[in-house]
C-alpha cells in the first residue's frame, strides 16, 4: 500500500487492552479488542486495511496503535484521543470471560467525519460487531456508517461476538439491524447461545437466517471446528490439533483469514478458505492472547484441504 492509497477493507469498532488472568494469578496485559484482532489478521494477510476506531492517548493506547502500524494496517483510521483506555479483565481464556472497564473512554468519541477523505469510495468491505455495538453513542454511530456502505453497494461483514454487555436493551435491535444489513456474517455457538437462549444452536441458526437469508453465515464451534453456509451449499472444517495457551482471538482470526480471502481471492473454493482460516486460528490457540501470524506461518495451509467436508451436518440445513 503507498501512502496515498485508500485501504480496501475497513474494521470498525473497539481496540482495547486485555488483561489476562494467568495460572500464578498475575495479570498478563495484551493489547486486542475484536474489531482491532480482526483488522491486523486482515493486514497480515496482504490486504489494505484501515482500523477505524479510537484508543487513548496514554501507554495502552499507543501500544494499540504502534502495533497496528506494525501489521501494516492504515493508522490514518485510527484516532488517539485525550481519554481513558477501554479495558478488557478476561478471568478465563478457554473458554473466554470478559467484563470491561471504560464509562466515558476514548472509543466511545471515534468521529467518522474525520476518517481520510475518499475513503468511502476506495473501501469495498466494511467489517462491523462485538462491544462498539454494544456502546453507545458509538453504536449509533456505526449503525449510520454501516447503512450508508451499504446503500453505497458496499459488502458488510458483521461478527456479533457476544458479551454480556449486550444484554442491554437496545443491543437487539442494533443486532437485527446489523444482520440484515450484513453480506457475511461470522458467528460462535457460543453467541447463538447468547443471543437465543431459549432455542438449540440448530434453531437458533435458523433465527440468524431468517434475518439474513441472503448472507453467508461462518459459524465456528471450538474444538468442532468451522462450518460455513453459502449459496454454494454447507461446508465444514474439522479443528486442528493444536497445543492450547487460550482461545482468546481465535474468532477474530477465522474472522479476518474469511474476510481477506473474499477481498484478495474471491473465486477461492470454500475448501480453501476454511483450511486457511482454521490454521490461522490454531497459531493464535498457540499463543497467550490475541495474535496475527505471519504470512509464513500460514504458507502451509495453502495446500488442499482433503479434511474439508460438504453437507456434514445437514440438521442445521433443515
Amino acid at each position: 500500500m503507498t501512502i496515498n492509497s485508500l485501504p480496501r477493507c475497513v474494521v470498525f469498532g473497539e481496540a482495547l487492552t486485555d488483561f489476562i488472568l494467568q495460572k500464578d494469578g498475575r495479570w498478563l496485559a495484551q493489547p486486542g479488542g475484536a474489531c482491532w484482532n480482526v483488522a491486523r489478521v486482515v493486514a497480515r494477510q496482504g490486504v489494505s486495511t484501515g482500523f477505524a476506531g479510537a484508543v487513548s492517548q496514554d501507554l495502552f493506547g499507543r501500544q494499540l496503535f504502534d502495533e497496528a502500524a506494525a501489521a501494516g494496517i492504515d493508522t490514518r483510521f485510527m484516532q488517539l484521543l485525550p481519554h481513558s483506555p477501554l479495558l478488557a479483565m478476561v478471568p478465563s481464556g478457554n473458554p473466554p470471560q470478559y467484563f470491561f472497564v471504560g464509562d466515558d473512554s476514548a472509543d466511545l468519541h471515534f468521529d467518522p467525519a474525520a476518517l481520510p477523505a475518499g475513503w468511502q469510495g476506495a473501501a469495498e468491505v466494511l467489517h462491523f460487531g462485538c462491544i462498539s455495538l454494544a456502546r453507545q453513542p458509538l453504536a449509533g454511530v456505526l449503525l449510520a456508517e454501516a447503512r450508508a456502505a451499504r446503500a453505497a453497494g458496499k459488502y458488510i461483514a458483521f461478527d456479533p461476538n457476544w458479551r454480556i454487555a449486550m444484554q442491554a436493551p437496545d443491543y437487539r435491535d442494533t443486532f437485527v439491524a446489523m444482520a440484515g444489513l450484513a453480506n457475511f456474517i461470522k458467528v460462535s455457538d457460543e453467541d447463538l447461545r447468547g443471543l437465543y437462549p431459549a432455542l438449540p444452536l440448530a434453531a437458533a441458526l435458523a433465527e440468524l437466517r431468517a434475518l439474513a437469508p441472503l448472507a453467508s453465515i461462518l459459524l465456528t464451534r471450538g474444538a468442532d471446528g468451522l462450518m460455513l453456509l453459502d449459496a454454494s451449499g454447507l461446508w465444514e472444517q474439522p479443528a486442528l490439533p493444536v497445543r492450547l495457551a487460550d482461545t482468546v482471538g481465535c474468532g477474530d482470526a477465522v474472522m479476518g483469514t474469511w474476510l481477506a480471502q473474499r477481498i484478495a481471492n474471491p473465486q477461492a473454493h470454500p475448501r480453501s478458505v476454511l483450511h486457511l482460516a482454521a490454521r490461522c486460528a490454531a497459531l493464535v490457540a498457540a499463543r497467550p492472547g490475541a495474535y496475527a501470524p505471519l504470512p509464513a506461518e500460514l504458507s502451509a495451509a495453502e495446500a488442499t484441504a482433503s479434511d474439508v467436508a460438504t453437507i456434514a451436518a445437514p440438521e442445521l440445513l433443515a
